[in-house]
């Protein structure tokens, strides 16, 4: 979290969305809907088999229910006929309660369907999340990612299962009533389904309309999740500058945007039924007219007008279904762009064809003409050679932006050097297991990274088969088992979200615990000491010394404490190394590193005159003063 001010006058603007969060604009609707179904529809083909044949059922029984009132007009209330009396209301309830069995089993097979496709999008999703490259996962707030995961993977499992099978089963109802229509008056059933093309393309031009309000009310719920998390996430800092007010009005245009884009989408949709309501009613008009004039000719009996208006009035709601279910389809479209587009990022750091884990034995690094760039043509590391042997103590140091971070990354490989190579122990990692790659180090990070889960649970994160003996010496080692014991429940305490029920100090113990049960030869380190107090740090750097022994270590210090405990330190400017050895053969060359240790003493409260004397007497070179006063002050970090 950042802790630049927060803006007072929120910009009614929306932020700039990832291209991903747009979706793939280029696939056609036609391609999403056939991905959908070749991919989650159709590997659940034979529980779509049986739904459909309960929706074939209650399309024939639907579909029999104009003859029946065909039959009572003409044998019960004309012909007077007492045994079809007897029989008919029997039958009736038979078809109907074979109907709705049908009916209520054809929906409970939708159901398992729908919620087989949700589980599987979200695990897709979530696979899928875990494994792509950091730079795509850092392009965009995390709050998206969760928006796409909670919401548009319902929106796509209704098209996927509720739109498609309901508009099968309302076109077999459908079909089944014209059929009955044209038994029973062929011209009748003409005029009421003459207006149906009419109504298709009316839809058709409210589809695009609805379109666009959906895609803008999806866009809109995504930036009010990334507003909540960041309140959240910042919340001291938010009350710290009094911006209740500002955060308050910020998420208020975001919230406004989406309810209007929200507002525009129904109101497409409820101009659907309009549609379809008053064409009907033409057809409707037009049939009555005609049914009266055959009637009053004597060329339709009662029956057949009966069973006929029956037909038309039934399928007046599996049309209606079909008008609204289009527009459900079109939400699912949209949200399927942006799903499939996370689905189809293809990491760019995957194992090579024949790759083979590696054989670590002590944990020696070199970096070999090593170059990288986040983005093309802009290198934060350039042409970086550099030897680390086993078991030694290396330090970076250097002004902010230097390269030191992304040199840890590039021994986990959470990135490929764009020229170059990275070994471990004479291996190229990029020719190596991704798996062994990662087992071969530990990392440790300024903010510990702890789960909401147990103390147990977060020192054996990584070492899923240790045991809780090993689980309480790794605790011990890294002076953290006392502290858990007098923890409510001991190892078996829920530390709260990112571990907020711990104190900083026992928060980066319990990781260093964590980094000891690994046992990894090679520990990196991102200056786990430079949030915490003095007494805190006190306690850490014991930990610290114990976490070290028998490791190659690579650590980011910002403290001259931590620079002190280094065999070996690496002088970074500007994505090179520019000076190598020890504090006391740096500190006499007087160059970035001099400078460095200067500011940072000042930094620490030591006074400047005192300061600057009690160097000149150490180092000999009080005449180096002079020419490293044009530099700017700049920090180790």
């Amino acid at each position: 979290m950042s802790s630049a001010p927060i803006p007072q006058k929120p910009d009614p603007a929306p932020a700039a969305a990832p291209s991903w969060f747009e979706g793939d604009q280029d696939r056609s609707g036609r391609d999403v809907v056939l991905r959908i179904v070749r991919e989650f529809v159709l590997p659940r083909r034979k529980l779509v088999a049986r739904a459909m044949l309960a929706m074939v059922f209650v399309a024939a029984t639907t579909g029999a229910l104009p003859f029946l009132m065909q039959t009572a007009a003409d044998r019960i209330f004309v012909g007077k006929e007492l045994d079809v009396l007897y029989a008919l209301p029997p039958i009736v309830v038979v078809v109907m309660a074979l109907r709705s069995l049908a009916e209520y089993y054809g929906r409970m097979i939708e159901a398992r369907i729908s919620g087989e496709i949700v589980a599987e999008l979200r695990q897709r999703l979530f696979e899928r999340l875990a494994r792509a490259d950091l730079g795509f996962l850092q392009s965009t707030h995390s709050a998206k990612f969760i928006s796409v995961f909670a919401s548009d993977t319902l929106i796509v499992n209704n098209a996927a299962s509720q739109t498609l099978t309901a508009i099968a089963r309302n076109l077999l109802q459908a079909l089944a009533l014209i059929i009955a229509m044209l038994w029973l008056d062929w011209v009748l059933g003409a005029l009421v389904l003459v207006s149906l093309p009419l109504a298709i393309f009316l839809m058709g031009r409210q589809r695009k309309k609805l379109r666009r309000s959906v895609h803008r009310a999806l866009a809109g719920s995504g930036d009010i999740a990334t507003l909540v998390s960041q309140m959240l996430q910042g919340i001291r800092v938010v009350k710290a500058y009094d911006q209740e007010d500002a955060e308050a009005a910020r998420a208020g245009i975001s919230i406004r945007r989406t309810r209007d884009a929200n507002l525009q989408t129904q109101r497409t949709r409820a101009l659907t039924g309009p549609f379809t309501e008053g064409l009907s009613g033409i057809g409707f008009a037009a049939a009555i007219f005609y049914g009266g004039w055959q009637g009053i000719a004597g060329r339709l009996t009662l029956g057949d007008f009966m069973g006929f208006m029956a037909a038309a009035m039934l399928i007046y709601q599996p049309l209606k279904s079909l008008a609204g279910l289009q527009n459900l389809l079109s939400e699912g479209i949209i949200a399927a762009r942006r799903v499939f587009a996370i689905l189809d990022e293809a990491p760019t750091v995957v194992e090579k064809p024949g790759a083979a884990p590696l054989a670590h034995t002590g944990g020696a690094i070199r970096f070999e003409g090593v170059t990288f760039a986040y983005a093309p043509g802009l290198p934060v590391i350039e042409d970086v050679t550099l030897d680390i042997p086993a078991g030694l103590k290396v330090a970076l140091v250097g002004p902010s932006g230097a390269g030191k971070s992304t040199l840890l990354n590039l021994v986990l490989r959470f990135y490929d050097p764009s020229a170059g190579r990275v070994l471990i122990d004479g291996q190229d990692v990029a020719t190596a297991t991704l798996a062994s790659v990662r087992r071969a180090s530990a990392l440790l990070t300024q903010d510990p990274v702890l789960f909401d889960d147990t103390v147990r649970a977060n020192i054996a994160y990584g070492s899923p088969d240790a045991s809780d003996a090993a689980v309480e010496a790794a605790a011990r080692g890294a002076d953290a088992h006392d502290f858990i014991l007098g923890l409510p429940r001991g190892y078996d305490t829920r530390v709260g979200e990112a571990g907020g029920l711990l104190s900083g100090g026992q928060k980066q113990r319990i990781a260093f615990a964590r980094a000891m049960l690994r046992g990894a030869p090679i520990l990196l380190l991102d200056e786990p000491t430079s949030a915490l107090d003095a007494n805190s740090e006190a306690r850490v750097q014991a930990s610290l010394d114990t976490l070290f022994e028998g490791r190659t270590v690579l650590m980011i210090a910002h403290r001259l404490s931590t620079v002190k405990k280094a065999d070996l330190i690496v002088v970074m400017d500007k994505g090179r190394v520019v000076e190598t050895g020890t504090h006391e053969s740096l500190v006499a060359a007087g160059g970035l590193y001099a400078h460095l240790h200067r500011t940072q003493l000042a930094g620490e409260g030591v006074p400047a005159g005192l300061h600057a004397a009690a160097v000149a007497a150490a180092e000999g070179a009080a005449d180096d003063d002079a020419a490293v006063a044009t530099r700017p002050a700049e920090s180790m970090a």
